[in-house]
């Protein structure tokens, strides 16, 4: 699996190990950057026509702004992807994600109730899945998006395990 190569802060386990961090699959990426250009590309033509017709040419210029939006967006699409990464560890399951501000959540395994696998018809066809972590608690519950589908399904099948070997939830 290919991912990103951002480093982040490592949150050592219990024997002081750091713990091996798991970043996302690059088809992710490329899939949100799909979505963000079939939404961006339409709305600048549209813009610039609609623009050029009602206002001049002049003023058509300004049809560069959703083309501006969609270049930034480009960009943190990029660092968003690289900040998500998730680690295995004995007694828990750690989600770090985000640029500015930045999360990590901890799922213990024996406080999981429900593991799902998602998949819709984009996610599909990028070869995508993704894991949901549901909780007592329902501001806990955690999600890991755009997981190879194998690696999601063997997720889903370990945390179900360590869950009912804790068993406090599922």
């Amino acid at each position: 699996m290919e991912t990103g190569t951002a480093e982040m802060p490592h949150t050592p386990d219990e024997s002081g190990a750091e713990p091996a961090w798991t970043g996302l699959p690059r088809a992710l990426l490329k899939l949100r950057r799909l979505v963000l250009v079939l939404w961006l590309a339409p709305l600048t033509v549209a813009t610039g026509v609609l623009l050029w017709v009602f206002a001049g040419p002049g003023w058509a210029v300004f049809a560069l702004l959703p083309g501006g939006l969609a270049a930034w967006g480009w960009v943190l699409l990029g660092r968003n992807w690289r900040s998500w990464r998730y680690a295995e560890r004995a007694d828990d399951l750690l989600i770090k994600r985000g640029v500015l501000w930045r999360e990590e959540t901890v799922v213990p395994y024996g406080r999981m109730q429900l593991v799902e696998v998602t998949s819709g018809p984009l996610a599909r066809k990028f070869g995508l899945a993704s894991v949901q972590l549901h909780t007592a608690a329902a501001l806990t519950d955690a999600t890991i998006p755009g997981l190879d589908p194998e690696e999601a399904q063997r997720l889903r099948d370990r945390l179900t395990e360590l869950g009912e070997a804790r068993s406090a939830g599922l």
